[in-house]
């Protein structure tokens, strides 16, 4: 191939920013007036000459040249590079963090040539497996695929059924092109089974190849990449299941605003949430979109979790509860995400995606990975349906002598998708079990997670979601000391519904990982929880016992006290049992403490939930209930 080291000329008003001028295109066949321009044919394949006295801005090597970078455009539709100054004229050359920043702040718009330059060098750059096709192999399987034959008279892959094609900016051309990748990822990937983003990354990638084997060889090496806690492209409907559930989980927990407003309004909210990735590479304009895969390409999936979630917040503060009653509210994000130019700037979402802190990449990874496992558990492998969450809850036949099947819906909604993935199943009540802490533990030792529930004799109803199996308090021998995980969290629902969650959820930063060359070792755990008092009130402790090491092999359970270095252990006391009573959040005060015998509490701020008290400081208990998850 020959390589010619010039400047880029810059190009007349069609197709600004660097890149070649492209002929006028009427039905898609190529044919124009060709002003400015002279077409050369070198076998088949046109070469188009711009002249032009007029140098670019932009010194691009001869390896990298883009010569051909943007013959699939529309340039009737593609919009005009943004004016910017002080962008660094080596920015491949840049420190990490620096070119972070930078792609965050959108250097990239300023020129087309420079941002097809660094998309083709960040996807050279991305670990994967040994053997991943290049452009070779795809000229090769191209000719043998196609040959005489047009991209029409064959089938898509079969892992793309049911998903849409969006076109961007790309001519009709541009649109074969898209297919003709495709096939060949099929063809070479036997692997992938589902993958509804594929045909969205793969237009994006396009407008900045300079041919279709350039294209075909960045978005293999997507995805075969093979980066500790690292995804690029979701491949089967367990991992793209998987990473919706964990987006829900993310927006339960960061965006509750805008869960409690669309939980209030939509019968199926895991299904408004199922869309997240299209918001993001289907309904977007392709300024916004292009944004985003200028940071995706760099930092990975994680990103797109960001901008998502912001997207979410932004919807809330958009629209009134008020105009959702009786709405299609899945149709109405999407339409909102589609004209998000009316509510904000590309600049403004992307500032208010990168000023949400989300736990580190391993601790994603781990939530994606734990919900997997749920989803394989119950079989749900392959493309189905999926119930809606509140029909875990029926609302005919549900039960409690505590909460409505309402307030219940509302309880399941809060809780990790990956257990609201089963029916509420009761474990143990005070009105059948009668009022023991023996029996207590007996009858929930074995399931996990919980959901407690208390009713006050004053009317008041309060509880806690519980992570860990109440077995776990046996394991710190004759100390009784604290366990759980940061999923654990305490509520109200009467008189008001609301949910307190660990401290370190709103404020990650505070909670750095653990170096992997660091263990935690355990902590001695307070000696005496409670008090003998007619209250329950009892003592708190500044110590945390810390749960042993997980057995090697065995998926570390997501926001595991032990991945974090906390700047104070108590604000990570979650449950602890003994046969004085049980605690519920601790650290300069208790979330909630009953007694031995299941008749009197106490409630009042915690660290670890930063709470305030749960209901009356001082309660009798008239109902107590202990909720599991019913496999089924």
């Amino acid at each position: 191939m020959l390589q010619v080291g010039l400047s880029l000329p810059r190009a007349p008003r069609g197709a600004a920013g660097g890149f070649p001028a492209q002929p006028e295109r009427g039905d898609g066949d190529g044919d124009g007036d060709g002003t400015g321009t002279t077409q050369a044919m070198l076998g088949s394949s046109p070469v188009t000459v711009v002249i032009t006295s007029e140098p670019d801005t932009w010194d691009i090597d001869a390896a990298s040249s883009c010569l051909g970078c943007g013959q699939f455009v529309d340039w009737d539709r593609m919009p005009e590079p943004e004016q910017q100054a002080d962008i660094p004229r080596d920015i491949l050359t840049q420190p990490p963090k620096e070119l972070k920043r930078l792609l965050r702040e959108g250097c990239l718009a300023a020129s087309r040539a420079l941002r097809a330059q660094v998309y083709h060098r960040l996807c050279q750059q991305v670990a994967c497996r040994l053997v991943t096709p290049d452009a070779a192999v795809y000229r090769d399987v191209a000719s043998r695929l196609f040959g005489k034959h047009s991209a029409s008279s064959h089938p898509l892959p079969d892992f793309l059924e049911g998903c849409s094609m969006p076109t961007y900016c790309l001519s009709p051309d541009g649109v074969t092109a898209v297919k003709k990748i495709l096939i060949c990822i099929g063809n070479l990937f036997p692997d992938i089974t589902y993958s509804p983003t594929l045909p969205s990354l793969v237009a994006l990638l396009l407008h900045y190849s300079e041919d279709e084997a350039q294209c075909f060889e960045n978005i293999s090496r997507l995805i075969a990449s093979n980066a500790p806690h690292t995804s690029y492209i979701d491949q089967s409907f367990l991992a793209h299941r998987a990473s919706c559930m964990t987006f829900g989980d993310l927006a339960n927990k960061h965006c509750p605003a805008a869960h409690k407003l669309i939980a209030s309004s939509s019968e199926n909210v895991f299904e408004v949430y199922s869309e997240w990735l299209s918001w993001l590479f289907h309904d977007l304009p392709f300024d916004y979109a292009i944004r985003v895969f200028d940071v995706y390409l760099l930092e990975g999936q994680k990103v797109l979790y960001r901008i998502a979630l912001a997207l979410l917040k932004q919807y809330r503060l958009s629209v009134a509860s008020a105009e959702l009653e009786g709405a299609d509210i899945k149709a109405d994000l999407q339409a909102f995400v589609q004209n998000i130019a009316k509510h904000t700037t590309v600049d403004k979402l992307l500032e208010r995606a990168f000023g949400i802190r989300l736990f580190s990449r391993k601790e994603i990874w781990l939530l994606q990975m734990a919900n997997r496992k749920a989803l394989m558990e119950r079989g749900i492998t392959m493309v189905q349906s999926r119930q809606s969450f509140h029909l875990a809850v029926d609302m005919q036949t549900f039960s409690s002598s505590t909460v409505t099947a309402q307030e219940m819906r509302i309880i399941w909604s809060w809780i990790p998708e990956r257990f609201s993935l089963s029916p509420p199943l009761l474990l143990f009540s005070t009105s059948e079990d009668g009022c023991s802490l023996q029996r207590f533990y007996s009858c929930c030792e074995g399931y996990e997670p919980t959901v407690l529930l208390i009713k006050t004799t004053e009317g008041e109803v309060c509880g806690a979601f519980l992570s860990s199996d109440w077995s776990e308090r046996k394991k710190n021998g004759a100390t009784s000391g604290f366990f759980g995980t940061g999923e654990c969290f305490v509520f109200t629902v009467r008189p008001e519904m609301e949910r307190y969650e660990w401290v370190f959820i709103k404020k990650p930063e505070l909670a750095k990982a653990v170096p992997r060359s660091r263990q935690r070792s355990p902590s001695p755990g307070p000696m005496s929880l409670l008090s003998s008092s007619p209250d329950g009130r009892g003592t708190s402790s500044n110590h945390l016992a810390v749960p042993t090491p997980q057995r090697k092999g065995r998926l570390s359970p997501f926001l595991a006290i032990r991945h974090f270095l906390l700047p104070s252990k108590t604000a990570s006391m979650f449950m602890s049992g003994s046969r004085e009573g049980i605690i519920i959040g601790g650290g300069g005060g208790q979330a909630l403490s009953l007694d031995a015998d299941l008749l009197w509490g106490h409630t009042e701020h915690c660290e670890t939930f930063d709470n305030p008290p749960l209901c009356q400081e001082n309660f009798r208990v008239q109902l107590l209930e202990v909720w599991g998850f019913q496999n089924t």
